[in-house]
């Protein structure tokens, strides 16, 4: 029979270590808050009480004994809602706090759940600045998205037997080796965290790698099958600046990032050749890069429009910039096929699985490592195509284009893929009940 685990006590060294990342981080906030106090995207979407809120002087919940989200950002924030929807509806009177670190998580909160949910910014890892959320927000339980693994705060949810839990969490290869290097201060988070659903193999992997015990950790696939598979195909085709699918040949480049709109701009041109009134939409990723890219087109003179300042697209129209937040999902319902970005660009790939839902054939670059399994599931299905440059993007979609069957086939694999991995907010609802 075997012996229960004796309680967790932190050893000398693990102590200081912990005390050292302080110190360090004392000497770093100073030049994060003047650098988000000057920094364009953050002054005009966040006010005095916001930047406050860095600092642990969060508004406080208007009950005690919730549950506490942390997302860092948008593709955090849209995975958590699947499980945050499922707790509301089951325990309608248990409130619900969100935390986010960027303007554009705390925008998608808003336009999520409005006032269902209470919202703030997760506070600076400094133990004054941790205890300051946590006595305010009064949470049952602390359940973190992904990959946020701040010490500070697992430490004051650790000290206040406040089970944290770490949902949909990945752990790449990479992060995996530089946690290792850091084993001193990550081995105490693994320590006092309550449990870890992973979102795939290779994640349930790597923190078996850092040390945590098996009977801390569960396999529950990735949250954004569900999120995906809930939104029905051509569920939004209409109404899309007076566009719908079929009207005229569709590119999606969504979530871009630098340079990969020079390279969909250089792949729509050859395209042109044989399809003149193709249309390309970028979604760049950030709110930030919207007059960067902007830009880019005058410099190389294309008809383009704005989706802020238009409510139709003109015949002679050649590329549309989506320069408001939230539009993307809205954006693939009338695509022929998508770019998924940041794969050309070396930033590990964004979510492949929102164009798999309305049934889109997919083209991502090399850089595919956020989501690896995801990625190798829509590959081996047919689904996703990897590129290398824009030469290949055009020669991808021209051949989509030209053989339409093709391209449905890649695309109602796609939606196979998320139709047949569903269930991961189940599991994760299991062990959260469970904690």
């Amino acid at each position: 029979m075997s012996q229960p685990q004796r309680p967790y006590s932190p050893s000398l060294t693990h102590t200081v270590t912990r005390w050292l990342y302080t110190c360090l981080l004392l000497l770093v906030v100073p030049l994060v808050a003047v650098s988000q106090l000057v920094s364009r995207s953050f002054y005009v979407k966040a006010t005095n009480r916001n930047r406050l809120e860095r600092f642990g002087l969060v508004p406080t919940a208007p009950q005690p004994n919730g549950y506490l989200f942390h997302c860092v950002s948008v593709g955090e924030v849209v995975a958590a809602s699947c499980v945050i929807k499922r707790l509301r509806q089951e325990q309608p009177d248990i409130p619900i706090t969100v935390t986010t670190t960027t303007a554009t998580g705390s925008a998608r909160v808003t336009d999520l759940f409005a006032n269902q949910v209470h919202h703030c910014y997760l506070p600076y890892d400094l133990p004054m600045c941790m205890a300051g959320l946590l006595s305010r927000i009064r949470p049952r339980k602390v359940l973190i998205t992904e990959v946020e693994l701040w010490p500070n705060l697992i430490h004051a949810c650790w000290k206040r037997n406040i089970p944290a839990v770490v949902i949909n969490a990945r752990m790449t290869e990479r992060s995996a080796g530089r946690y290792h290097k850091l084993s001193a201060l990550f081995v105490p988070m693994l320590k006092k965290l309550s449990h870890v659903c992973a979102q795939g193999q290779r994640d349930y992997d790597g923190y078996l790698y850092l040390g945590l015990e098996k009977s801390k950790l569960t396999l529950t696939n990735n949250i954004k099958f569900d999120q995906a598979a809930g939104i029905s195909v051509n569920g939004q085709a209409t109404g899309f600046l007076n566009l719908s699918r079929g009207q005229r040949p569709v590119l999606i480049g969504g979530s871009t990032h630098d340079p990969e709109e020079a390279a969909l701009l250089d792949a729509a041109a050859k395209l042109r050749v044989h399809y003149p009134n193709l249309l390309l939409v970028l979604v760049p990723r950030h709110p930030q890069r919207f007059d960067t890219v902007a830009g880019l087109l005058v410099n190389q003179a294309v008809v383009f429009v704005r989706t802020s300042e238009v409510d139709h697209i003109h015949e002679d129209c050649q590329v549309v910039l989506v320069d408001e937040m939230g539009k993307l999902n809205q954006v693939y319902s009338v695509a022929n096929m998508a770019f998924v970005g940041g794969s050309l660009a070396d930033r590990g790939g964004h979510n492949a699985l929102e164009p798999a839902a309305q049934a889109l054939p997919i083209l991502m670059g090399p850089h595919t490592y956020n989501n690896p399994i995801i990625c190798e599931y829509l590959q081996e299905q047919g689904a996703l195509t990897l590129v290398n440059s824009s030469d290949d993007i055009a020669r991808i979609c021209l051949q989509w284009l030209a053989q339409p069957e093709e391209a449905k086939r890649a695309g109602v694999a796609g939606l196979s893929v998320l139709q047949n991995n569903s269930g991961a907010v189940e599991k994760t609802l299991d062990v959260i009940r469970a904690c």
